[in-house]
């Protein structure tokens, strides 16, 4: 697993470790803190072992997490939105204007801001080649006049202050969320402790996938937010912004720039249940046996004022008029913000965040055949639409569908008492009085038709916040790190239930706990009914499964040829704990378009590749006779 959230990176757990730190060791509160300074440039990790300040004076260790410690807590998780524009001046804008000339108005320009279409009533004179004199007469005039606009949201979870991950690669006017997505393959590659290109060239090119993408496109400046605003505010559209836009563009620039992949590729978009439909399509070409190895994941980069202002409109958001009436507090301070998101508590909308996320997805017998260190397994994941309703972006029944297929699914794998007693649902839980009151409604009463007394539910949103289709890969990463760790992140900010949840079968804490689970359940519940449950398995449950199938001596030689993957993943990971990053970027590297290709009717031989494409096909049709 690899990508980056509000609270730091995904491989190794760093940013799971950063949602339960005050329940860490001394020494992995150390780490994790020492881990995100480096990560924020607030200190770096040097080859030999030393450290530096920001300014590169040599300093120990424990004294950097002590002088940084403070700013690494207020500047990861959600927060005030660190967007000048934000605060003050404000949103810069424009308002439209009638203006009533009483008098002619005359002012000069440069000739090339002068419209190519005036008025016929506007007189032109040439002062120079470059300078122009326009006198409109006294009348209405039309106008747009610049303004700045107070923001009405100004909290998100928003990636940790100092980490660009355009500034880590060759970037060139790529959007924020691309970059993104970019650094999160990378991390994924250097987490699996895995050549890239030892593994690619074991297998025919198409028995690998990349399905990733995100539910609304890149739709800041250097993506189609910058194109669709490009005539109204006067910029001029770049030969970028169109393609860059669309929403499988993480899929897109994985396969050109990170993995050189030929196989099967795309993006399923379901608004917030988006990385549970890509990692759906993940599952089932390797159940298939369409695919050995799948890369699944999302990018979203959504903290931009038009995104924001969207949701507010539709009353969606925590903005600053209802958190304020929320708690009666005449000002919101740096801390108010910080607690804008309260699952299952008295609350008043989702708080918007950014966060790329990858998982990779590998069949049992080529996992244990190349040594792959195991994090989990994904038996299946369930989706279901809602049917007839008034809304569109209102909940509805498509989730008990899901949740309940999801539940049986891991009775019928592990037994009843490993449902009732060691799994845990990682809710939707996106701080909205809606989905408070329907999605605890869904807990509550699959967990009574399964006999389950005190489900155990974590809110990964109360620490870093909704951020769109990549949401459900923050709970997957989580919960990986609940299985490593033996802990359930508490809901953070749940000074009390609300009234009106369903909480009579669910166990919902505000304190972080000890757990060993068998299984999680990861629920997504996304505008317009896009309902998905995953089913996420634990490593030791997983092993189990791996000598029910293969055997105990087929299971040992791979432990013994996992020590080298694990080898290799603590070194990079020992590298990005020092904020020592390099991004897997190749670009213009090895590319082909078809002249150099080697065709017969049985193979397709690719340069750079060291087998084949296999042109054989199942054909379970039938053949007419010639």
């Amino acid at each position: 697993m690899g990508g980056v959230n509000p609270a730091g990176r995904t491989s190794g757990h760093q940013a799971f470790r950063r949602t339960v730190l005050d329940t860490l060791p001394v020494e992995e509160q150390t780490r994790t803190l020492l881990g995100l300074a480096a990560m924020m440039r607030l200190a770096s990790g040097q080859e030999d072992g030393t450290w530096q300040d920001a300014e590169g004076r040599p300093l120990e260790p424990a004294a950097i997490v002590e002088q940084t410690r403070q700013q690494v807590l207020d500047h990861t998780l959600i927060r005030r939105i660190e967007d000048p524009h934000f605060n003050d001046p404000g949103l810069p804008a424009n308002r439209r204007a009638s203006l009533a000339l009483e008098a002619p108005l005359t002012f000069r320009v440069r000739r090339r801001q002068l419209p190519q279409d005036l008025p016929d009533t506007w007189e032109v004179r040439e002062l120079d080649r470059k300078l122009l004199e326009v006198t409109v007469p006294a009348g209405e005039m039309d106008v747009m006049l610049p303004e700045h606009r107070p923001a009405q949201v100004r909290a998100a979870g928003q990636l940790p202050s100092g980490f660009e991950p355009s500034q880590l690669y060759r970037s060139v006017h790529h959007p924020r969320g691309l970059s993104m997505a970019i650094f999160a393959a990378s991390d994924c590659l250097g987490d699996s402790g895995l050549d890239w290109d030892t593994l690619r060239d074991r297998l025919d090119p198409d028995e690998i996938a990349v399905y990733a993408g995100n539910s609304i496109g890149q739709l800041d400046e250097e993506g189609w937010g910058g194109l669709l605003k490009s005539f109204v505010s006067g910029k001029r559209a770049t030969s970028k912004q169109m393609p860059l836009g669309y929403g499988q563009m993480p899929a897109d620039f994985l396969n050109a720039y990170v993995l050189g992949s030929v196989g099967s590729t795309g993006a399923a978009m379901g608004a917030c249940a988006s990385f549970l439909y890509n990692l759906r399509l993940g599952v089932n070409d390797i159940r298939e046996g369409r695919c050995r190895v799948v890369m699944v994941g999302t990018a979203d980069a959504p903290v931009t004022p038009e995104i924001i202002e969207g949701f507010r409109a539709m009353g969606a958001l925590a903005d600053d008029d209802s958190l304020r009436a929320l708690d009666a507090l005449e000002l919101l301070t740096d801390a108010d913000y910080q607690k804008t998101c309260r699952p299952f508590a008295r609350n008043c909308g989702f708080t918007i965040a950014e966060s790329s996320q990858f998982v990779m997805l590998m069949d049992d017998a080529l996992a244990m055949e190349v040594g792959a260190e195991l994090l989990g397994s994904v038996p299946e994941v369930f989706v279901n639409a809602d049917g007839w309703k008034r809304s569109i972006s209102a909940p509805g029944i498509g989730n008990y569908i899901t949740l309940g297929k999801a539940a049986s699914l891991v009775r019928e794998m592990l037994g009843e008492q490993a449902l009732r007693q060691r799994s845990f649902v990682h809710a939707h839980a996106t701080s909205t009085p809606k989905n408070r009151v329907t999605e605890s409604h869904v807990l509550d009463r699959v967990a009574e038709a399964y006999g389950i007394e005190a489900w155990p539910v974590v809110a990964v949103k109360s620490y870093v916040g909704h951020s769109q289709g990549s949401a459900a890969g923050d709970q997957l990463t989580s919960a990986l790190g609940s299985f490593a760790h033996g802990l359930l992140p508490g809901i953070a900010n749940l000074d009390a239930v609300a009234d009106d949840v369903y909480a009579e079968r669910l166990g919902l804490s505000r304190e972080t706990r000890p757990f060993e689970a068998d299984a999680a359940l990861l629920n997504a519940k996304g505008f317009g009914g896009n309902n998905a449950t995953g089913v996420l398995l634990s490593p030791d449950v997983t092993e189990r499964l791996l000598v029910q199938r293969h055997g105990e001596a087929a299971v040992a030689a791979w432990q013994v040829r996992r020590e080298a993957t694990r080898e290799a993943a603590a070194a990079y990971r020992q590298q990005a704990d020092r904020g020592l990053f390099s991004p897997r970027y190749r670009f213009g590297e090895g590319v082909l378009e078809g002249p150099e290709l080697s065709i017969s009717d049985a193979e397709i031989h690719i340069p750079g590749y060291a087998r084949p494409v296999s042109l054989a096909v199942n054909n379970p049709f039938g053949k007419l006779e010639e």
